[in-house]
């Protein structure tokens, strides 16, 4: 169901239960008004009778002479019913036919609260007719129902009355007992309610519920339909394509509408799920490229390989000592590079798919640049190319994985030999972060021939080609900066590059530094 059907349903269930609770409780308000003003009007009945006639005015002697008394006003005024007690409270004699009287004593403190006029109106009273059973549950502990109780708290073992005491020779003998809207009345106000109640009642119901209905469907349907428009637009861009120029939802509200942010930020995730659908498309190109790219560069040393084994192996005989040796050389030198670049797509894919951890001790940071200089010093020689490390003492500990780290400076040093023509220079330093002590900067700076600055952005990219590589005539597989980069990313860091043709390039990354205590 729709969000607007269940609004509907719902609030039409809630107001029919209130329209309920307001016609129940106004007409218990209203039989509870209508008891107390009846009693209010019958409230010195008894007294008067009392009074006036001789058989009550100076004592009861004569209970068949009352009992035809009372029997002569029950027949002039019906609703009545008409019982003399004792003091305690039992029936000595009545107006009602024998058969229907049910109990033989009355709860006396109601009469005594009524004749006292201390408690408010209605005060309820005994019914002789009713078995009292369910007396003892009443909440009004079978006193009086005041005009702050709830009205449901009237029982039909309860009715109102009037009540007087009897008096011989300043001796009370007993009190005159009178229920007011006896069996009769009961029973032709329950016949008249049962025509008209339910029918007045079911009318203002109907008419209520109607009315109720029409307001909450023109309500729901003004506050819902915005929500409509959101779910159809959802909808439409759910069956749609994704296109290049970016989805989003047209739809204006005022700018204070809750709506309207909930616009604009379904519209900020649409143009962040198109902006990963076009960096996956990105990524997927460049998959691409780098597979043709690696397919080459292992065909061509491994096509090498082939022709130089088969050329052995079909004129071995015919070839001379130094004709086999040098076969075996090229042979040897195209396996050793086919190795090399099988060994680093193997290590970018251990990295970027995050199988590769760090195993950190600490490490003298001069004694490792001294190491890695050296390494590559016998090839920086061949280039006339000199290897420097500032400072000359590089006294630093630092917090890190030495292998991976001198991975890393072995990548930038090779690539920097390979781009750095004869007579240059290389400098390894070392520099503290302005503001961080943990951390300190590494370097790698050349002399080299520079990259263009349009091009900064992608040397980082597995198989980017370069301009400069034009001058680069080292066999190499292209993938040594993608590695650092990754490698650098281990750290924490990130592997950043300064660049400008014809000067020189500089890389830089930083690494946690062991501080004395």
């Amino acid at each position: 169901m729709s969000l607007y059907k269940r609004l509907v349903i719902s609030l039409t269930l809630v107001f029919a239960g209130i329209i309920y609770l307001i016609i129940w409780w106004s007409g218990e308000l209203r039989e509870n008004t209508q008891l107390e003003s009846e009693q209010r009007l019958h409230l010195g009945l008894a007294k008067h009778l009392v009074q006036d006639n001789p058989l009550l005015a100076d004592g009861v002697y004569d209970y068949d002479g009352l009992k035809n008394l009372f029997h002569t006003l029950m027949m002039l005024g019906p609703s009545f019913e008409f019982y003399y007690l004792d003091p305690n409270g039992k029936i000595l004699t009545y107006s009602a036919e024998p058969g229907k009287i049910k109990r033989s004593h009355i709860d006396i403190e109601p009469v005594k609260q009524l004749i006292s006029g201390i408690q408010p109106l209605p005060i309820l009273g005994d019914d002789p007719k009713s078995s009292g059973l369910l007396t003892k549950q009443l909440s009004l502990n079978t006193t009086s129902l005041s005009n702050e109780e709830p009205a449901n708290s009237i029982n039909q073992d309860k009715k109102i009355f009037s009540a007087a005491p009897v008096y011989n020779n300043n001796v009370l003998q007993g009190y005159l007992y009178m229920i007011i809207g006896g069996e009769i009345h009961d029973s032709i106000l329950a016949a008249v309610k049962k025509d008209n109640q339910f029918g007045d009642t079911s009318i203002i119901a109907a008419i209520s519920i109607a009315f109720m209905l029409a307001i909450l469907l023109v309500l729901f349907r003004f506050f819902t339909l915005p929500l409509c428009k959101i779910s159809n637009s959802l909808k439409d861009l759910g069956n749609g394509q994704w296109n290049k120029q970016g989805v989003s939802l047209n739809l204006d509200f005022p700018k204070d509408d809750e709506l309207q942010l909930v616009v604009s930020t379904i519209n900020n995730l649409l143009g962040k799920i198109q902006g990963q659908f076009s960096q996956l498309e990105n990524i997927d190109e460049q998959r691409r490229i780098l597979l043709a790219d690696l397919s080459h560069d292992l065909r061509t040393p491994l096509a090498s390989l082939q022709g130089y084994i088969e050329t052995l192996y079909m004129h071995g005989e015919r070839l001379s000592a130094d004709e086999r040796k040098k076969f075996i050389n090229i042979s040897m030198k195209n396996s050793k590079n086919l190795k090399r670049l099988i060994d680093q797509i193997f290590e970018l894919a251990y990295l970027e798919g995050g199988q590769v951890t760090l195993k950190n001790e600490s490490v003298a940071l001069g004694e490792l640049l001294y190491d890695v200089a050296a390494k590559f010093e016998l090839k920086a020689t061949r280039k006339n190319i000199v290897i420097n490390v500032e400072p000359v003492e590089c006294n630093y500990q630092i917090f890190t994985d030495i292998g991976k780290l001198e991975r890393v400076l072995s990548n930038l040093i090779d690539n920097a030999i390979r781009h750095t023509p004869k007579q240059g220079e290389i400098t390894l330093s070392v520099f503290e972060v302005i503001g961080d002590k943990q951390q300190l900067r590494i370097e790698v700076k050349d002399t080299g021939i520079g990259i263009n600055q349009q091009e900064l952005a992608h040397i980082f990219q597995a198989r980017y080609r370069a301009s400069n590589t034009r001058e680069d005539t080292q066999p190499h597989a292209g993938l040594g900066l993608a590695i650092s980069k990754s490698l650098v990313a281990l750290f924490k860091s990130d592997l950043s590059v300064e660049s400008e043709e014809g000067t020189g390039t500089r890389f830089s990354f930083q690494v946690p530094r062991v501080t004395s205590l």
